[in-house]
């Protein structure tokens, strides 16, 4: 009977070592995830919080935005341009209304002017990392946070910023037509 319970005892400390070295392991294990998925990074707050700011120079952001024909909404900045200094924290809205009678998804694809520019934008916050549901008339503003990074070449004095929205819910309701539809 006492060998039993030797035997016993052993399978249950190496059990408990083997879920106590498993929860180490999920730590290490957490973070690659996180690194690949980009998930609770913290790049970006860190960069808000780190930021040199640049005082020795300014650049003029100008903001644009369209949609593209098949998505019935009025899209703009609410405002047109905006002096910084690069390494500066800024926050700037667009406003976007469903002029439809019906809910309507659409997503934000950033362009920039000049395109090498668009290395130098470290968004920390934008509507354009998800999709945009919106009600029918429903009227939304939007904000986008970022910083230029202090490192932009000294030749890039004008940055555009320019917004399109595409209707992703007219391909994702075509996509369900033709999966309902019966095969022949």
């Amino acid at each position: 009977m006492a060998m039993g319970n030797a035997r016993t005892l052993t399978k249950l400390v190496a059990a408990t070592l083997g879920m106590f070295g498993f929860g180490f392991a999920l730590v290490p294990f957490y973070y690659k995830i996180c690194e690949v998925t980009g998930i609770n990074s913290g790049d970006e707050q860190s960069l808000a919080r780190n930021t040199q700011v640049d005082a020795s120079r300014w650049v003029t952001l100008e903001f644009d935005a369209n949609t593209n024909t098949a998505l019935p909404w009025q899209f703009k900045p609410l405002q047109r341009s905006l002096r910084v200094h690069p390494g500066q924290l800024v926050q700037v809205e667009y406003e976007v209304i469903n002029s439809s009678d019906r809910t309507v998804v659409g997503q934000a694809v950033p362009s920039y002017g000049p395109a090498r520019a668009a290395a130098y934008f470290k968004k920390i916050e934008c509507f354009c990392f998800t999709p945009q549901t919106l009600a029918a008339g429903e009227r939304r503003r939007m904000p986008v946070l970022f910083v230029l990074d202090p490192a932009m070449d000294q030749e890039l004095h004008t940055v555009t910023l320019s917004y399109t929205f595409f209707d992703t819910g007219a391909k994702a309701q075509a996509a369900e037509r033709r999966e309902a539809a019966p095969h022949g």
